[in-house]
Order: C-alpha cells, then structure tokens, then sequence
C-alpha cells in the first residue's frame, strides 16, 4: 500500500490500517461495509500517545517540574499539533469519508485529522505492539518537544491573548461559537474570536475549550504580526520626519 511506503510502516493485519483511516462518516454512506470506524482505535491510540509523551518528556527533561512536563505534553498531543503531523505524514488523501464530509473539506479539519493519527498509532500498537507505536511516534515527537519548550508554546494561548489585548487594545477578546457537527457523543465546535468586533481567527475542536483555545492561539499570531506591523509603520513615518 502505498501510504505504507510513506509511513515506513508495513501492517500484518492490512484490515487494522483500513480501518484507522475511516472516519464514521464513511460508513454512513456505506453500511455494508465490513468494519467498524475508528473512533474505538483513536480512542487506544490517543492513551498510547500520552503515554509515550510523557515516557519521552521525563527522561530528556529530567530537571522539568511536574506541571511544566504536563503543560508540554499537552501542547505536544493536542489537536493542531497531530493534524499538522497527520498532513506531514501524508495521510489526509487516505482517508476515507462521505461525500458530505469531502464537500465540507473534510481532509482539512484539525479533529478528524488528529484522529486519524490517533487511530492509526492504535492500530500500530495492536498490529505490532507498544515498540513499533513508540518508533513510529518518535520519529515527529522530539523535535516538536524541544520547539514547543524552546518558544514556550505550551503557554496557554487564551491567557496570553488576553494579556496582549488589555495591555496594548485595553478591550478584552470575545469568543463566540459559530459551528457545531456531528452528533451529540462526539460533536466538533468551531469557535471564533473577536476583538473590536473584527474576528482574528478561528478553531475547530472536540469542546468548547480547546476550539477556543486554538481560536486564541490563531489570534494572538494575527494580532501580533498586525502589531509588528503597526509599529514598523509608525517607526518608519518618524523616522521620515526626523530626516
């Protein structure tokens, strides 16, 4: 299979891999499908995940106190972090979805692309074990580790928007749901955020909280290279002047 190429990963039980890439909706549209989706194996897949995190981060960062590893870890396995190891990976022209989901840009959005990462590291450790689910995972683990540590990007983004809008607009950002999918048990939320009533950015996730906080981290980026721009500008104006 050619993903397994991409992966470097060759599956036994090929069923396993197909069915850590069928998203529910998939089945939806196709009942006689033999399997089951991969909720059951992201949900394997997304403990394996943390713990392998955690095993990393205590041994490479063994002065790291208790709450700075956990602040990390959860930088390293949320949403956005596994859907840009997902694209990096290859595997958003694998999945298999509706045509609803594909039509609604269903091979872009954060949870079913962190999902199927999820499910595909659980598929992994049924197929060959907590080994083969550890080289698999090291390989984009540790580098993303020490830039989240290096850049601190596990600071909360939500608090640190805040302080940037008080300190330099003196308005408090507004958070506001704008979309809501799937059914009740696993539902995604887009959230957008405001400033001024002008949104700066927006994000996709499984509660209210960590679409918010992806939604702030989007915003603080936008804000923040508006900011520089801002000051360039004014630099540059009094700069003309004083020549």
């Amino acid at each position: 299979m050619e993903l397994e190429t991409r992966l470097g990963v060759t599956f036994k039980d090929k069923s396993l891999l197909t069915r850590a890439l069928t998203h529910r909706s998939y089945l939806n549209e196709n009942p006689d499908v033999p399997y089951l989706d991969n909720e059951r194996l992201e949900f394997l897949g997304d403990a394996i995940l943390d713990f392998i995190a955690a095993e990393y981060l205590y041994h490479h960062f063994p002065e790291m106190s208790e709450g700075d590893l956990t602040s990390i870890r959860a930088a390293l396995v949320k949403g956005d972090t596994l859907a840009r190891f997902a694209i990096d990976l290859g595997l958003p022209p694998f999945l298999l979805m509706s045509r609803g989901e594909e039509a609604a840009r269903g091979r872009e959005r954060v949870p079913l692309l962190a999902g199927a990462l999820e499910a595909l590291i659980g598929a992994l450790y049924l197929d060959q074990g907590l080994d083969a689910a550890r080289t698999f995972i090291l390989r984009f683990l540790p580098g993303e580790a020490e830039r989240v540590y290096a850049l601190r990007l596990d600071r909360d983004a939500k608090s640190r928007l805040q302080e940037l809008t008080q300190g330099k607009l003196q308005v408090m950002p507004q958070y506001r749901v704008v979309e809501m999918r799937g059914p009740d048990h696993a539902r995604d939320f887009t959230v957008a955020v405001f400033i001024n009533e002008r949104e700066y950015g927006r994000g996709t996730g499984r509660s209210k909280q960590i679409a918010e906080q992806e939604a702030a981290r989007v915003a603080l980026e936008n804000l923040q290279a508006e900011l520089s721009r801002e000051e360039h500008a004014a630099l540059m104006a009094l700069k003309g002047q004083v020549e």
